[in-house]
Formats: structure tokens, sequence, C-alpha cells
């Protein structure tokens, strides 16, 4: 028998016993490993671990490049306003400014790190991936947590999981587990009548596990497993419900972990699939065509530091049993607590305890979804905000390498970008307004016409947005480079006649969206420091019908904001070309939102041939038919030749 049934309980939401939702599992038998919790402190510095030829001539080049690149951009609003002297207001805008643009500029130099990297050398990395993996010389677990979701849909994609390794003839050194922490009852019946039928099917061992409190949620959960089950396994691979690895992809994953025995954890660049509507095909096209390069320079300058998503990613068993046991932040939510974002902690864990982290940009085969609307992402962002404003208090923990630190602030500023973006336009504005707008007359068809001449500080406001823009979109357009003028990538999305297309949709949409998200950032953050604890929902995965009533109750903020920017234009019409591409964006936030998430209008952008992947276009071989790994020393088939989980 592969699995016990167990004794079927049930418990509700808040851990009182019930007889109406049971807790059933179908498992091995328990081989567990110890897990201790690590608090704030740690003796020490990191221990060392294998880094690669020239990290730190590398890292010396992206620092440089950084704040050479910020230099020149401060330069020029630095050299107006001190031509009269430098205000108080004029001071903190250079400072935010300043603030702003470091993220920015490193953000640029990272992904150009990563163009050139990918025109020199292609898609090879550190690892060296070889064209054929060798068989895994032991079993590896993958985990699926779950949580109140679609029973079928997840099901569906192990099951495309378990077939890419059979195509393989791998299934035998892969066990599936499926670790519920669902706490509705009809979901919960989904999942153990979904598994049931799975488990007769699937050629990989697969086991189901329902806890009865879903204490720290999803690293809690997956702490649960190691500490029950995990001395039988030295690998994991965790996946998300809307997970999707191609069997090739993970052979490769575990034949890098057995060559690189520092290695605590190897994460992949998941692209985006399945997309329907249109604000998910934007993010699809977008992560397919530019995420490469991302990826690429990230890996380049981070090293055995990198950084960690939570999922898509295999993980050394033991590394994270002794490295990742989380602690408890002092005091209450929102910033106290378990961790919510607890990937980018567990990464500086693993690297306090001497093992390495990281990025690989050079398998293809790593998938997941996005959500199916803005408003659906911007509830899933709230949490994400509420974590990674957790690190603030994470970021001065003893013994963490500066790269882990600089991880985390990385992942803090993504969020207090927003709000330091949202001062700077306002502290522009009571500039412009400090001032009288000179007026001029010029002479037209109809006879003499006063309008507003555009002051040397109004042009301050223009460098500043424009440079702004172009660091933030630059990544963008590399990406778009490397796919037009490589051969394989620009024949893979149909050509430069549907690539083109996308780009100019997809670059015009981000525009579009993000003063959409400046105001949501800023408001989340309102929230959080007031005391407001986003909890723990169910993802939205799947489309929805949103009403133009709940549209402008989501985006209230959005729309309030759009009006104060578009009162004060009405006073100064010079500053209109500025802050036009902020201000339409703001006040269409309920209609941009709505009509994102409709699947009819992602079907029609889809037919005009915009936002194309080499996925839909068949022209890349799909998860489930990938190519056989060339056999090596193990046994050809893999089925009862490695050890048993104990």
């Amino acid at each position: 028998m592969d699995g016990l049934r167990s004794r079927e309980f049930g418990a509700s939401a808040d851990g009182v016993w019930t007889s109406e939702a049971p807790v059933r599992v179908w498992l091995p038998a328990e081989a567990p490993l110890d897990m201790p919790r690590h608090g704030l402190a740690e003796d020490g510095a990191p221990p060392p671990v294998p880094r690669p030829r020239g990290l730190a001539l590398r890292r010396t080049v992206m620092l440089t490049a950084t704040l050479g690149l910020s230099l020149l951009a401060f330069l020029t609003p630095a050299r107006v306003y001190a031509e009269d002297g430098f205000t108080a207001l004029e001071i903190i805008a250079l400072c935010l400014f300043s603030a702003l643009i470091i993220p920015l500029s490193g953000w640029f130099c990272s992904a150009f790190a990563g163009l050139v990297l990918q025109i020199v050398r292609g898609d090879r990395d550190h690892f060296e991936f070889p064209e054929h993996p060798r068989r895994p010389l032991v079993r590896t677990a993958l985990l699926m947590p779950l949580y109140n979701e679609d029973a079928g849909a997840a099901f569906a994609r192990l099951a495309r999981i378990d077939q890419g390794l059979r195509d393989l003839d791998a299934a035998g050194a892969f066990d599936l587990f499926i670790l519920s922490d669902s706490t509705c009852p009809e979901a919960a019946e989904a999942e153990w009548a979904a598994f049931h039928s799975f488990r007769l099917s699937a050629a990989c061992r697969t086991f189901y596990r329902r806890r009865e409190t879903n204490t720290e949620r999803k690293a809690g959960n997956i702490a649960d497993w190691v500490r029950r089950f995990g001395g039988a396994y030295p690998h994991m691979v965790i996946l998300d419900a809307d997970s999707l690895m191609s069997g090739d992809t993970l052979l490769h994953l575990v034949d890098a972990m057995e060559r690189n025995p520092r290695a605590g954890l190897i994460q992949t660049a998941p692209a985006i699939i399945n997309a329907e509507t249109l604000y998910q095909r934007v993010q699809q096209f977008g992560v397919r065509l530019y995420g490469r390069v991302a990826a690429t320079g990230l890996a380049w300058w981070t090293g055995p530091e990198s950084a960690y998503f939570g999922h898509n990613a295999i993980v050394r068993v033991r590394a994270f049993a002794e490295s990742c046991g989380l602690p408890v932040l002092p005091g209450r939510k929102p910033l106290g607590g378990h961790v919510m974002s607890h990937d980018s902690v567990e990464a500086a864990y693993l690297r306090r305890q001497g093992w390495s982290v990281h990025m690989t940009g050079a398998l293809p085969g790593s998938y997941e979804e996005a959500p199916p609307g803005l408003q659906a992402f911007l509830a899933r962002d709230r949490r994400w905000c509420q974590g990674n404003m957790q690190h603030i208090r994470l970021l001065t923990a003893a013994g963490l390498h500066p790269m882990s630190r600089l991880q985390m602030l990385i992942g803090v500023m993504a969020y207090l970008a927003s709000p330091l973006w949202f001062l700077a336009l306002l502290t522009g504005l009571v500039i412009q307004f400090q001032t009288e707008p000179r007026l001029l007359e010029i002479s037209t068809l109809h006879g003499w016409r006063t309008i507003v001449e555009p002051r040397q500080d109004g042009l301050v406001v223009i460098w500043m947005a424009t440079l702004s823009w172009f660091l933030l979109f630059g990544p963008k357009l590399f990406g778009s480079l490397l796919a037009l003028g490589r051969r394989r990538d620009r024949e893979a999305f149909g050509g430069a006649g549907f690539i083109l297309p996308g780009v100019a949709l997809e670059m015009v949409m981000s525009m579009v969206m993000a003063p959409i998200m400046m105001v949501s950032h800023t408001r989340m953050l309102i929230e959080i420091f007031s005391g407001r604890d986003s909890g723990w929902r169910p993802q939205q995965r799947e489309a929805g019908r949103m009403r133009w009533s709940e549209a402008f109750a989501a985006h209230a903020w959005e729309v309030r904001a759009g009006v104060v920017f578009a009162a004060a234009l009405l006073a100064r019409p010079d500053l209109t070309l500025v802050f036009l591409p902020i201000v339409l964006p703001l006040l269409a936030a309920p209609a941009i939102s709505l009509l994102g998430s409709r699947t009819t209008i992602g079907a029609a952008a889809r037919r005009a041939g915009f936002l194309l992947t080499p996925e839909e276009l068949d022209l890349v071989p799909r998860p489930a038919r990938e190519r056989r790994a060339a056999p090596a020393a193990a046994p050809q088939s893999l089925a009862g030749a490695l050890p048993e989980a104990a």
C-alpha cells in the first residue's frame, strides 16, 4: 500500500473541532527531521560558500554603474535648483528624487548586464546545465500546498507534471505531496476526491495531507512536512497551486543540486501561461519577453546570495531544516507575529548557515499563472506588502550576509517607492505653485493669444519624469532588442510583426497601470502602519465578472488622487505634458481594472495578434512533450530503483 488511510476527523478554521470538515490523509511512514526555530540574533559571520570567479568585480561594476548613473540623473535638477539658491522644498524634492533614482538605476544596470550576457554567452550560466541531465540518484519530493483552491485546476497541473516525468521515464525518482491547509469543507472534500482519482493514474507516488490547523500558513505548511517527512528526501521542489514545471527542468534541477553539494536552493525564473484576460495577457507577454534578461542580470551579480520567490525552486531539505525555522516577530500584527513574506527570509537564513542560494534564468519549462485582473493582483499584493514591511525589522538581524540584507531592502523599496513617488509629485506641484507662471503672447491666425510659458524649474519636473520613465522601461527595451536581434527568439514569437505590436501594447498598459499602482501601494502602506492586518485570503485565480460599482469602490483612492492632480493642472496648464499620463489613468482606474479583467477583451487581443507568446504560437515544445533525457549510469527504468521513503 502506498500510504496509510488515516483517521477521519475535523477542525474548523478557528481550530474548534467539528464533524463537518474531515481531515483526511494518505501518507508514507514518517521520517522526522529536526527543524529548530531561529531568532533574529546569530553569532558570527555567514560561513563562506563556493563563489563564481570574479564575483567581487561584478558587484563593484554593478555598484559603480548604479551610482554613476544616479549621479548623472541627479546633476541636472541640482544645477537648475542651485542657480537661485536651494529652498527647503527643493532640497526635499532632490532627496525624494535620489531615493527613487538609485533603485531605478540599479534595476536598469542589472537588466543591461543581463542583455550583454545573453548576447555574449546565450543561456549558459553558473550551473552549465548539460543538454541531457543525469538520471537522479536520489528521490525528490514535489510539494504543492493548497489553501481553498480549485482542486480540479490544481490536480490538472499536477497531472501535466506527472506526465512530463512519465515521458522521460523518471517518475520513479519523484514523490508528489499535496499539502492542504484548506479551511473550507467543500474545498477539502473536492481535494480528497480529486486526489483519489489522480492517484490511481499517476506515475509518481502520490500522497495527501490536510493539516488540522493552518498555523503559520504556507511557511508552517512546508515546515510541518519537513519535520514529519523531510528525513526521507534530500531535495524538495516547492510549487504553488498555479505552478507547472516540465520534467526536463525538474531533472536539470536535481542534477544541479547533486553536482553542487553546498547549494541550498536554486530558484528558476517562471514564465506566465494560460492567460485569458487582457491583464493576464499583458503580464504573460511581458514576463516571457523581458524576464530572461532580468533573471540573467540578477543571477550575475547576486551569485550565491540570490533571490527566492517561494515556489518553482528546488531546496536541499537538510539545509532548509537546519536554517529556516523562522522567528516569531515581537509585537502585534500587522508588523509582528509570524513572518508573512517568508521566502526572502528563508533565503537569508540559508545563506546565514553557510548554504548558497542561486537564481537561474537558463532553464525554460518553469511556469505559473497571473491573477485574472488588476484588483485580484492588488488583493494579493496587499499581503505581500505587509510581509515586506516586516522585513524592515529583519534588516538588522545579526549574522546575515550583506547581500541578503540588500535583497530584503530591494523588496521593501518595491513598495516604499510608491509613496516616495507620490510625495515627489506633490512636492513638485507645490514648488510650481510658489512661483507665478510667465505669460507669453504669441501671434496666431486669429490674432494674439496668451499662453503659459514653461519655466526652467518646470523643465526640471519634465526631466525627472522623462528620465524615471526611461530607467523604468529600459529593461523592457533590452528584452525586446534581444528577441528581435536573435533569430530563434524572433521566430519563436512569430516574427517582428508579432513582437512589435505586443511590445507597444504592453508598454502602454504598463504606463497606464503605474500611477494606479503608485496610489494603491501608498494606500496599503497607510493601512499597514495604521495597524490594519491584511489577513490571509485564498487567491483569486479564475476570471470573474466585476461590476462597475465594485470597480469604483475598489479604486476610490485612485480616482480621488486623479481629481486632486486634475484640479492642480487647471491652475497650471503648463505642467499638463508631465502630469496628464498620471492623471488620466487615475481617473480611469475603475474602467481599466474592469476591462482588464474581461476574458472577452483578452480573447479579442489574442485574435488580433497582440501579446502572443511562443507557447500560444506552438513554436516551442510544451511541457508535456519533452525530449527524452539520455540514459546514464542509473537503470533505464527508475521504478523501484530508488530507496522508498522511509
